[in-house]
């Protein structure tokens, strides 16, 4: 374990790369981390330091932002590398990154699906065809409550997506055991604040025109289905996901509604959930008690899970709920880390 870790961040500049920063400037076992100005990361242009586009970092002795070169990473020996940048960077970035034997933290959605028709959502067009694919094989999903044992030794960790995050955990521990009736179909309705659709402007993520609103978007088309399906062992069809945009600045909430395989009473749902998640520090289980709410995970690294019975005990709808800046962006991937690395979890997240 090394006490000393020295992380890199590029697209530092992004709402999911300013919480990277902050938690990794405050983390116990890290250095400073270095930031490395991305172009096509809607980077502010003439931006020196990280402060001058977020002031509320002031005063920790500064956050500068790098011109990137190798040779300044090797000096500096940097150890792991955070990408909150676009797909396509770190799609054409990480094979010579891990060819110099770093370790990357990718939050895009570059390398974190295994099945070529779910990857061409993305229209990935790689410069080595052969080096992508082996580097997809490798890529480690970074879902620290499913796959903690092979993020220990990844060198390429994929961080999820924010709404698949909710999701997967809110199903896995019943899909896994046969209780959901996967044949009769999954409906996942899912509602986000703002800050998912990142930092870039656009017309409908205006002030004007979210506020006192509430839309779909991406109907049968979202490219984060893929991960949902790939996770859950799902077929295509069996899972029908649509995400929503609140009018707030950050939280997600989804809404999944299963039809159970049999009639199952509510304490054996609940116990399943917590046998499943038992020494998972960042999965807090409400059970049928009480429904999660964005803002009790707001702000935090949790993931907050509760469920209603109907009375026929056949179907079931679960509530899923996190901040999608944190468990479904930074805090997952300084979660992430942590595990890498020899860490507790619970290291800088608290």
């Amino acid at each position: 374990m090394n006490a000393a870790l020295q992380p890199a961040v590029f697209g530092a500049t992004g709402y999911s790369g300013l919480e990277l920063v902050r938690l990794l400037a405050h983390h116990p076992t890290v250095k400073k981390p270095l930031l490395f100005f991305v172009q096509r990361n809607g980077d502010s242009a003439g931006v020196t330091d990280l402060s001058e586009a977020y002031p509320q970092l002031a005063g920790n002795g500064g956050f500068p932002i790098e011109a990137f070169s190798w040779q300044r990473m090797k000096d500096a020996g940097v150890d792991v590398v955070f990408l909150a940048t676009p797909h396509e960077f770190s799609r054409e970035w990480v094979p010579e990154a891990i060819g110099r034997g770093l370790r990357v933290i990718d939050l895009s959605g570059a390398w974190r699906l295994k099945q070529s028709a779910n990857r061409e959502v993305y229209g990935f067009s790689d410069a080595n065809a052969l080096d992508a694919s082996l580097l997809d094989e490798a890529a480690v999903y970074g879902l620290p409550e499913l796959h903690a044992e092979a993020i220990k030794d990844a060198a390429l960790l994929a961080n999820p997506g924010c709404y698949p995050t909710s999701i997967i955990l809110a199903l896995a521990p019943w899909i896994r055991a046969g209780y959901v009736d996967v044949e009769h179909g999954i409906i996942c309705d899912s509602k986000s604040g703002v800050s998912g659709a990142g930092k870039t402007p656009s017309a409908k993520t205006h002030f004007v025109e979210v506020d006192g609103d509430f839309s779909a978007y991406n109907v049968f088309g979202h490219r984060h289905t893929g991960e949902m399906l790939e996770q859950l062992g799902l077929e295509d069809g069996s899972l029908q996901f649509t995400p929503h945009l609140l009018p707030i600045p950050r939280g997600i909430l989804s809404t999944i509604y299963v039809k159970l395989a049999k009639p199952v009473p509510a304490e054996e749902l609940e116990q399943c959930l917590r046998e499943f998640y038992g020494g998972k520090p960042w999965v807090r289980v409400f059970g049928e008690a009480r429904l999660p709410q964005i803002k009790f995970s707001r702000n935090t690294n949790f993931c907050d899970i509760g469920f209603s019975l109907a009375p026929d005990g056949k179907r079931a709808v679960v509530v899923s709920c996190l901040d999608n800046l944190l468990k479904g962006a930074a805090g997952q991937a300084v979660q992430n880390m942590n595990l890498m690395f020899g860490f507790s979890e619970k290291e800088g997240l608290q």
